[in-house]
């Protein structure tokens, strides 16, 4: 087999499209390409193809995990569950109308995207903690124990959270303030609004004195 052509794709020029025989098989980063060796003219075997094919999934993969990481922080578990749904099949609609089903992404290439990523520092659970923290509700407000079970939801360890809360400056007193400044219009019943702050993960005694500074009870 021989590689025929190599043509910049239009929507991203930096993948190109590599055919074979004249026929295009996969696309690859500028990079890979090069790290490859490939020109035209290149002669591979059927493990070279192989090998070709499983780096341009990589590619693609590595650029929306990227992509995903890039929108919002985010945790390592929060990108183990994303590259996960990547490994599994997917249905779809050809062009006839017809239901397909399209194989996921192997657990190689995944693991491979994931360790890439955090050796990258593109996701990392410190950075995440502290950011999460510092900006979660920071208007509304939020209770350190609903950030905490936010945070345990997210896969991060309970001495990191401990730890970044530790040196925060964000405080119950203050956080429940906002809440009742944007909340206690709703709650026409005050036990009811006591008890909608205790969900919020405050204590009895923080929301009773919170209302009290409030002149609500």
């Amino acid at each position: 087999m021989i590689i025929t052509n190599i043509q910049s794709q239009v929507k991203n020029p930096d993948r190109l499209n590599i055919f074979i025989d004249d026929e295009f098989k996969f696309s690859l980063d500028i990079s890979q390409v090069v790290d490859f060796r490939l020109k035209i003219g290149t002669e591979i075997n059927d493990d070279d193809l192989r090998e070709l094919e499983e780096a341009s999934v990589f590619g693609k993969i590595y650029l929306r995990a990227l992509e995903y990481c890039i929108s919002r922080p985010r945790s390592i578990r929060e990108l183990k569950d994303y590259l996960y749904k990547k490994t599994q099949q997917t249905k779809y609609k050809n062009r006839k109308g017809e239901i397909k089903i399209r194989d996921g992404i192997s657990q190689k290439v995944a693991s491979q995207v994931l360790d890439k990523l955090i050796d990258k520092k593109y996701v990392d659970d410190e950075s995440f903690t502290r950011w999460w923290v510092e900006n979660r509700n920071q208007r509304k407000g939020i209770s350190r124990r609903k950030l905490q079970s936010e945070l345990i939801a997210k896969g991060i360890d309970i001495n990191l959270i401990n730890l970044v809360l530790s040196e925060s400056d964000r405080d119950d007193s203050s956080e429940i303030d906002k809440i009742i400044t944007k909340k206690s219009a709703r709650y026409s019943d005050k036990q009811k609004f006591i008890q909608y702050l205790m969900r919020q993960g405050f204590s009895y005694d923080d929301v009773k004195s919170a209302l009290e500074r409030a002149n609500i009870i």
